[in-house]
C-alpha cells in the first residue's frame, strides 16, 4: 500500500512540477509571460529543458521501482508514477498552459513501458552484470537522448541550454561511473571473501 501510494504522490508531483516549469518558462503562457528575460524565467526554462524529457520521466519510473525493491512491485510501482505524471501533467496544463490533451497517448505509453522501467529499478538492487546494466539504465539513456534529440527548442543555443545539456552529460557521466564503480567494489568482494 506504501508503495502503491507513495509512486502515485510522487508520480503527480512529477508531472505537476514538469507542467508548470513548461508554463513558467514560456512568453506564450499567462504565468509565464512576466518572467520572460528574467532569472525566474531562465531557471523555469532549464527546468523545463531537464524535466520534460524522455529520460527524465523513465528516470522517475526506475527510481519508484528501485523504491519498491522486488521486480512484480517494481513494475507495478514505475507504472503508476508514469499513469499519475501523466495526469498530473496534463490537468496542470489544462489550467495554466490552456493546452491540448495527449494524456490518453502518454497514458498508453506509460502501461507500456512503466513496468519495465520499474522492473529495472527494482533491478537495480541486484548485484553482478544484472544490476549492473539496471543501473546503466538512466543514465546511457539520458546521453542518448543527447546525442539523438538533445533539448534544443531553438536553432540558436541559448545560455539555458547549455547549462541543461551540461547539467545531463554531468548526471550520465556521473551515474555512469557510480554504477562501475558499485559493479568492481562488489566483484572486489567476492573474489577477496574466503570460501
Amino acid at each position: 500500500m506504501k508503495i502503491t501510494l507513495g509512486s502515485l504522490v510522487a508520480g503527480a508531483g512529477f508531472g505537476t512540477v514538469t507542467s508548470l516549469a513548461n508554463a513558467l518558462s514560456s512568453p506564450y503562457t499567462e504565468i509565464g509571460a512576466p518572467l520572460k528575460g528574467t532569472p525566474g524565467g531562465r531557471t523555469a526554462k532549464v527546468l523545463s529543458l531537464l524535466l520534460d524529457s524522455g529520460w527524465a520521466w523513465a528516470a522517475l519510473a526506475v527510481a519508484a521501482g528501485w523504491l519498491a525493491g522486488t521486480l512484480v512491485r517494481g513494475a507495478l510501482a514505475g507504472t503508476l508514477s508514469l499513469i499519475a505524471a501523466t495526469v498530473a501533467y496534463y490537468l496542470t496544463d489544462a489550467y495554466v498552459a490552456d493546452a491540448e490533451s495527449a494524456m490518453a497517448y502518454w497514458a498508453v505509453a506509460a502501461l507500456l513501458f512503466g513496468p519495465a522501467l520499474g522492473a529495472v529499478g527494482a533491478a537495480v538492487r541486484r548485484p553482478g552484470r544484472v544490476g549492473l546494466f539496471a543501473a546503466l539504465t538512466v543514465p546511457v539513456g539520458a546521453a542518448v537522448q543527447m546525442v539523438v534529440m538533445p533539448p534544443r527548442p531553438h536553432l540558436t543555443l541559448t545560455p539555458s541550454i547549455v547549462l541543461a545539456e551540461a547539467v545531463v552529460w554531468t548526471g550520465a557521466v556521473l551515474g555512469v561511473v557510480l554504477a562501475v564503480r558499485r559493479f568492481r567494489a562488489e566483484r572486489r568482494t567476492v573474489t577477496v571473501s574466503p570460501m
